[in-house]
């Protein structure tokens, strides 16, 4: 887990040692996602759940608890530190909760979105015990989300919502599943710099939709693969109006293939 996160933050290796997974997973036998189709393990052992895959918290609804490899890289690029305030949106169960919880101790805090009312009521069950961390039953789509450093998503958005830029303090940093046609799905890790939102495309993620920012309108411009991995920055259109650079638009914001750095 520490090498897939390509950080040098020892903690990253103690974290993930200390956060056991089966405390925030259904009990088991588990439901493991093979390809499309679901296969339970052979038994409640819980070594089924220290390998890379994808855990059924709601089979019926396709929602997982995801690949570990691919959260420790998140994690890694977030690189949240001690003190730092995180809002988890999406936060299944609380597992990742959790471990985010853990790197901004001491005097950080973490608040965990989450839109199911069941898998919300587990994760305040399961993160009872960490006192920095509060559970909101509630759509981050629709009702204010706190300032922020790092904004943890795990839902796929077509386009973040204006107000989740705006949470972002001075050097916050937002990573989220962007998700703006049906073929192509990437991770976006955004930077609130001096001179506005600086996007690096991270790799291939593939994520339920978020309900409430997973639909296009027919004013939107969408990218096109190519496009989609080759933007460098994200503004609001409050700010900036589109120009020639940008490789989409929608209502509130819109992606440019300009860098903020050069």
């Amino acid at each position: 887990m520490a090498s897939a996160s390509g950080s040098s933050d020892p903690r990253i290796e103690q974290t993930f040692k200390s956060v056991r997974r089966e405390a925030f997973m259904p009990p088991g036998p588990w439901k493991v996602l093979v390809g499309d189709n679901y296969i339970e393990t052979p038994s409640a052992d819980p070594r089924y759940l220290y390998q890379n895959n994808l855990i059924a918290l709601d089979a019926s609804k396709g929602i997982n608890n995801g690949e570990p490899f691919l959260h420790a890289r998140w994690i890694g690029a977030v690189a949240p530190k001690p003190g730092e305030t995180v809002t988890h949106i999406g936060a299944g169960t609380g597992y990742y909760s959790a471990v985010l919880s853990m790197l901004v101790l001491p005097k950080g805090v973490l608040t965990a979105y989450e839109v199911d009312e069941k898998l919300a009521a587990q994760a305040r069950r399961n993160l009872a015990r960490f006192e920095n961390v509060s559970v909101v039953l509630g759509n981050a789509v629709s009702v204010p989300i706190p300032k922020s450093d790092v904004i943890y998503v795990n839902a796929g958005v077509v386009a973040p919502p204006g107000h989740w830029l705006d949470a972002l303090r001075p050097g916050a940093r937002m990573i989220f599943p962007w998700r703006p046609t049906p073929q192509t799905a990437l991770a976006a890790l955004v930077t609130h710099t001096a001179s506005g939102f600086e996007l690096k495309a991270l790799m291939p993620a593939w994520f339920i939709p978020c309900l409430g920012a997973s639909e296009t309108s027919a004013t939107d411009i969408l990218p096109d693969t190519t496009g989609a991995w080759q933007t460098r920055s994200l503004h609001l259109k409050r700010d900036r109006a589109p120009d020639e650079s940008a490789t989409a638009i929608y209502e509130d914001v819109w992606f440019s293939l300009e860098s903020l750095t050069t």
